[in-house]
Order: C-alpha cells, then structure tokens, then sequence
C-alpha cells in the first residue's frame, strides 16, 4: 500500500492519495478551517495523513478533554514538528520538544528554578511591574503619533524572560536584543504560514525547495549565537554558591553531573532549552498583548468598563498588582475572553501517544502522531454561547463575578500545559491594567471597521498589521 501502514485500528477520515495524504483537501493557509470542515463530515475524532504518516485529529472539548486530561500520560508524548528544528536538535535538547526521561527530567528542573526565581511570587511580579512603566513610557513617548506596537510589546515580554534566564533586562535601543526579538517574530510568522505547514508535512521535499521557510533555519542560527554570547559572558562572573538566574542554575547542575556521560544537562542542551523559553515566553504573550489592544480599540464599550474598574479598585496612582485581580471581574473576565477568541496556538503543539492506546473504541499504536484543537475548544458552542462573537461574559456568572471555563486552555492541558502558564498570566494582567490605567488607545479607522481576521492562520494566529496612537488619560 502506497500510504504508511499501521497497525491498530485508527479512527476514519477523508480518504488519501499517494506521497500527498490528505494535503489537497486542506487549506495550508487556514487549517483550522480545513479541519472544521473534516469533523462535519467524519465527527470529532477523525484521521487525517500530512503526507505519509497519519494524525489523528480531536474536535471540541469532549475529545480533547477525553485525551490529554483523562488519559493525560498516553498522550503525553511530543509530535514531531520539524519547522522548529535548528540544526536537528531543537526536538532532542529542549524541553518542548524532548520526550520520555529527559523531558520529565528538564521540565521538573525548569519549572523548580522558574519558581525559585519568582514565578508566582512576589519577585517576579515587581520584575513585571517594572518592564510595564517602562514599556508605558515608551508608548508615552510616541506623543500620539501613529505607531506599530509590535516590538514595543515584544521588547517588554521578552525583558521579563530575560531577567529569569539571564538576570538582567536589556535596553530596548539594544540593537542585538533588537534583532533578536526580529528573529523570533519573523519565525513565527513563517512557521505559521502555508511555508511552514509545507515544510512541516514535507521536510524532506521543501529543503530542495526555494522558499521562505529556509530563512527559518538561518534565524535560528542567529538566535542561537545570542545566546551563546550571552552564555559565554555569563559563565565569566559565575559563582556556584551564588545562582543568579537559570543559566546559573543550569551550569551548576551540569557541574554536579559532569562526570556522569548520560546526563542531560550540557551546553547543547542549555542553550536549546533557553530558545525554547525564549519564544515560548516572547511571542504567544506578546502576540496575545497585541491582538488584544486590537480587540479593545474595536469594543471602546469594554475598554471603558476596563477603565471603570481599575479606577474603582487601583485608581491612578499605584501600580497593578497580581493581588487586585481578584477584585477585578470584568478586567479579568476581558483578557481571558482575549486569549478564547484569539487562540494564539489553535492547534496546539502536535502530541504522540507515548504506547499502545484504546480511545473511544480505537486502537492507536505507540506513536501515533495528535493533533488537539484548541480552537475547536474555545469555539465549542456547548462551553461558550455564540463562541465567534467577543464576549467577556463567557467569564462572568450571573452576579458579574468571575466564573472559571474548564474549556478555557490557551496553555494546553494534561501533561504538556505551558510550563510558563502561571509567569503569562501574571504578564498579561500587569502589562493591559497598566497601559490601561494610564492610556486611550485609538484606532486609524472607526471601530466597526476593525477587522480582527488574523493576518496569518496556522501552526499559530497572527493578528493584521495596524497602527495606532495613546493619548494619556
């Protein structure tokens, strides 16, 4: 047979053709589209073949629930995704795309050194508070001129990553820092596009191929030098008894097992898992930033409630605080409502079944490559009334008081949800009541004209280009 034979019984699907799969009946532009369409025909567990090699797909809250929440351990395994490759050995050294042991093992260290430099703690949140009155004065200095607020956002996440992994902040005229926040938004944009679905269906085929997604590999380069350049700089002024930040704490661990040649700590390693919390930590959150001031210039009936309540509860004189979310329904209601309607990464990272697995009367063998949809979650319409219309009330009860969504999961779920869930919550919040507690935003064009259609749908959402100028409030 012409296609991948497997054994076990998967679910049914649109029917393949050779070396394609199901490649003619998907739009590389909008997947998530495509695999909408597939699930009114073959309901919400199907199997679809990027290629040669079969996914199985989840549709809705029930299926995804079903896998990575009931039967979290099989299928906690990571897919393959060879867009985020550099020089082979993204999926092997960092801890998003590791499996098995090591994954277990660099996750464990990441997230114990992630609390010990502040995550969910109040040091962490004045290192947030901080980088937002910073980014607030460089909106303010603009002196309501048109402005593309894309690295104004990306300069400020990424500071916060760099604090926890470096610790320090770089300047935001750094031109290297600069760059390097260019990388990762020009990757992004790449792996989210018809390019990067291309390549990651056909990788073999699309390195003979001209095209944009070969820039993705010469960006990873660059970033990857960064990071080493910092490293080595790091490593001058290291003090064992004194860590610092995570690289500190990485270089002490593979001090401690230096003599041990399976260990999994090593500069390859250290490098690959500082990339991986570089653009995870950057891009969603900055992107979620940016689609979001979008959102609230189309809805000025929300953005004025917003400033109702932080007047009533922070008022204009002290900063935002983690602790002042609790008093703040609405605002909280409103930036979960964000990251629904948005779905930044609508079908996940790819998930495998980690051993043989019995799902909903199906057989699907170790290994079998997943594809959750988040946004299909976010869209069910058993979990959210008129799922595609913005509505903060989806987080609100009866009495405007805010009511968690177990189908709210921007961050995943199971055993692979983000490992910097709780740092993205805390940015999120402190980064919007800041800018507005402070600022109007307003729109180039009427607000009923905002189209919110994202610029790019793939692997991940990328909001339109727009400008906008702050006036101060």
């Amino acid at each position: 047979m012409f296609l991948q034979r497997r054994k076990g019984k998967l679910p049914s699907g649109p029917r393949a053709i050779p070396a394609l799969g199901n490649l003619h009946q998907l739009n590389t532009k909008n997947m998530v589209k495509s695999l909408e369409e597939l699930k009114d025909k073959y309901g919400p567990v199907y199997t679809i073949y990027l290629g040669p090699k079969p996914h199985v797909v989840l549709y809705g809250y029930k299926a995804v629930k079903e896998a990575l929440v009931e039967q979290a351990d099989n299928f906690s395994g990571r897919g393959d995704f060879p867009s985020l490759l550099p020089l082979m050995l993204f999926i092997q050294l960092g801890i998003a795309f590791s499996n098995g042991e090591k994954w277990k093992i660099l996750r464990r260290f990441a997230l114990s050194t992630l609390r010990n430099f502040g995550m969910g703690k109040r040091s962490l949140e004045e290192r947030i508070q901080e980088e937002a009155r910073c980014l607030l004065e460089e909106f303010k200095k603009t002196k309501q001129t048109l402005f593309d607020p894309t690295f104004f956002l990306s300069r400020a996440v990424s500071n916060v990553i760099c604090s926890v992994v470096f610790g320090k902040r770089f300047e935001y005229e750094d031109k290297k820092f600069l760059t390097l926040l260019q990388l990762i938004n020009d990757n992004f944009q790449i792996i989210s596009s018809g390019w990067g679905t291309f390549y990651n269906i056909f990788p073999g085929l699309m390195n003979y191929l001209p095209g944009h997604h070969h820039r993705m590999f010469t960006n990873l380069e660059k970033m990857r030098a960064f990071v080493e350049e910092n490293l080595r700089k790091h490593e001058k002024t290291f003090q064992p008894d004194c860590p610092r930040d995570l690289m500190d704490c990485f270089l002490i661990k593979m001090q401690k097992e230096k003599d041990n040649p399976q260990s999994y700590f090593n500069l390859e390693t250290l490098v690959m898992t500082t990339l991986n919390l570089f653009f995870g930590g950057t891009e969603t959150v900055s992107t979620t930033l940016r689609y979001g001031i979008l959102i609230l210039m189309k809805y000025p009936h929300v953005t004025e409630k917003v400033h109702e309540e932080i007047d009533k509860v922070i008022g204009r004189n002290r900063c935002p605080t983690v602790e002042d979310r609790s008093k703040m329904p609405y605002t909280d209601a409103v930036i979960h409502e964000i990251q629904r309607f948005t779905s930044i990464i609508p079908l996940s990272l790819p998930h495998c079944v980690i051993r043989d697995t019995h799902f909903r009367g199906y057989f699907l063998p170790k290994g079998t490559e997943v594809i959750p949809v988040l946004s299909s979650v976010h869209t069910d319409p058993e979990k959210f009334k008129n799922p595609h219309t913005f509505n903060p009330e989806n987080f609100l009860d009866e009495n405007n008081r805010f009511r968690f969504n177990d189908a709210f999961m921007p961050f995943s779920t199971g055993k692979r949800i983000c490992l910097g869930e709780g740092l993205a919550r805390m940015e999120l919040f402190i980064f919007f009541t800041t800018l507005l507690q402070n600022l109007k935003f307003k729109p180039t064009i009427h607000p009923d004209v905002i189209d919110l259609t994202p610029s790019i749908s793939g692997a991940g959402r990328v909001p339109p280009v727009y400008n906008l100028t702050v006036v101060p409030r």
